[in-house]
């Protein structure tokens, strides 16, 4: 995560979306991208360039700024591994500012590092509830365990089941109504990032 000089106190995320944003501009910058996103409805007061946010679940780094808007320079690496570089203008994203260390842990511990894109495969009715059923790729799969968290487009969830590679969590109608996922249907492709404490845990496994 890239972090201003003299703003190290904002570490990671939690998965708790606090407002979406829509993309104003995507421009090509040799090779690659600056993104700028519409945000009215986030309170920028606190929010310097240098700062980093999590956009749909990435963590990206502010260049530049305005009275509700943000810019973000995307590298080819994080068009390359997330949904990003298909955001066409108009398209909505999941926004949240990075945590302080006086802030509740709403969610879970997020580091807005992408792992892989999965696919949602399916979207059903459960009472008032939704569930959903995303297929990740073959390398995530070790990663996700039922009853463990999980990051789809920023947004912490908890894993209701898990068979192959495909695995299943509940929205309330609140996370719908808040964050992207009102727009989303199955084929649409999603950020995932598994819980850290799963990568950590693999690594003391394989070289303790």
């Amino acid at each position: 995560m890239a972090v201003a000089p003299g703003r190290g106190e904002r570490l990671m995320f939690t998965g708790i979306v606090q407002c979406t944003g829509t993309l104003a501009r995507r421009e090509a910058r040799e090779g690659d991208l600056r993104l700028t996103i519409d945000a009215p409805a986030l309170d920028l007061d606190d929010v310097a360039i240098g700062d980093s946010l999590a956009v749909s679940g990435c963590c990206l780094t502010v260049v530049a700024r305005g009275d509700a808007m943000l810019a973000f320079d995307v590298s080819n690496e994080t068009l390359s591994l997330t949904t990003l570089g298909a955001l066409q203008i108009g398209d909505a994203v999941n926004l949240e500012k990075a945590l302080r260390l006086s802030d509740r842990l709403g969610g879970h511990l997020v580091s807005g590092h992408v792992d892989g894109v999965g696919t949602i495969v399916a979207i059903e009715a459960d009472a008032r509830s939704q569930r959903w059923s995303i297929e990740a790729p073959d390398a995530l799969r070790r990663y996700i365990a039922a009853k463990g968290s999980i990051c789809v487009d920023g947004v912490s969830l908890t894993v209701n089941g898990v068979e192959g590679g495909r695995f299943e969590v509940n929205l309330v109608p609140h996370t719908v109504a808040v964050t992207t996922f009102a727009r989303r249907k199955p084929g649409h492709r999603v950020n995932l990032e598994v819980d850290m404490l799963a990568r950590y845990l693999e690594r003391l496994l394989r070289d303790g």
